[in-house]
């Protein structure tokens, strides 16, 4: 399951919950409250894992692309060291997408 789909579904999760806790509350059912509540924390939690995983693949594309980039450099190769700068952009877009 990819990271945008684990987080969709966390977002789900938690907009079930807060459904489910506000029912508890116009019923009086303090259980049902619980239990909505608990649903909103996981899906909060489902969110937050999805977007630390791409918080890391955001990383490795960052030094993979810094290789490529330096790799370049040295052979003094124009495009390699293009290509692996535009990779380590990539990674910094897809670690500040997810804070």
């Amino acid at each position: 399951m990819s990271h945008a789909s684990k987080r969709a579904e966390g977002a789900a999760e938690e907009l079930g919950g807060r459904i489910q806790r506000a029912a508890g509350k116009v019923l009086g059912n303090k259980s049902m409250q619980a239990r909505g509540s608990a649903r909103v924390m996981d899906g909060k939690a489902k969110q937050e894992a999805a977007k630390a995983g791409e918080r890391v693949k955001g990383a490795g594309e960052k030094v993979a692309g810094a290789v490529k980039n330096r790799t370049g450099a040295l052979l003094d190769d124009e495009q390699l060291e293009a290509e692996g700068r535009a990779q380590e952009l990539k990674g910094d877009v897809r670690r500040e997408a997810n804070r």
